[in-house]
């Protein structure tokens, strides 16, 4: 019974490969629609988001309040060429590479009283 089923299931496979093949393009277009899918839901806003991040670093100015992506808050005392100098407390300085710094930071509380 089995030995059956198999010859029946070889005789479908060869009608089915004696159909005409398809062409080159069809084969491929299932594979370009999943990478056409892949740049519009994942990679197009992942890139879209980097460049406002770029751009708000640009922006910053000395005296900026700023969150380091340790979640260090800080104000930005001076802008060198690769990093940027963040005083965390009072005569508490430290030095944070540019691509650390991912947004302005909430302004100071101030106290009560």
């Amino acid at each position: 019974m089995n030995l059956f089923i198999l010859l029946q299931a070889a005789q479908a496979g060869a009608e089915t490969a004696a159909e005409a093949p398809r062409s080159g393009f069809m084969q491929f277009l299932p594979l370009i629609l999943i990478f056409l899918v892949i740049w519009l839901f994942m990679i197009r806003p992942q890139n879209k988001k980097q460049k406002e991040i770029q751009k708000a670093r640009a922006a910053l100015q000395v005296g900026d309040r700023v969150v380091t992506s340790g979640g260090i808050y800080g104000k930005l005392r001076d802008i060198k060429d690769d990093a940027f100098i963040i005083e965390i407390s009072e005569n508490v300085r430290i030095r944070i590479e540019k691509t650390a710094v991912f947004a302005a930071g909430e302004p100071a509380a101030n106290p009560s009283k």
